[in-house]
């Protein structure tokens, strides 16, 4: 069974460079340890979210496709704030 997460965020409408910066801005509410799961969908977030993420320092736990969803479907993105 998967932990709950301490934050979640639904970004599936939003479009680059908001995904990052709507993402980048819950984490700065964040406390070191906690979790936050991002609701995301389309190429460029699933490629840019993860990866701007990781170069912050902090820890990608899983990035997964919703049951159905295609390639640029809709992913949960979990990671862990340093």
């Amino acid at each position: 069974m998967t932990e709950t997460a301490n934050y979640y965020l639904d970004i599936t409408r939003e479009v680059c460079p908001l995904t990052f910066v709507k993402t980048k801005l819950a984490i700065e509410k964040m406390q070191s340890g906690d979790t936050l799961e991002v609701r995301l969908q389309g190429s460029e977030p699933l490629r840019n979210v993860p990866r701007s993420v990781a170069e912050l320092g902090h820890a990608i736990l899983a990035l997964t496709a919703e049951p159905g969803e295609g390639a640029d479907g809709i992913h949960l993105l979990r990671l862990k704030k340093a």
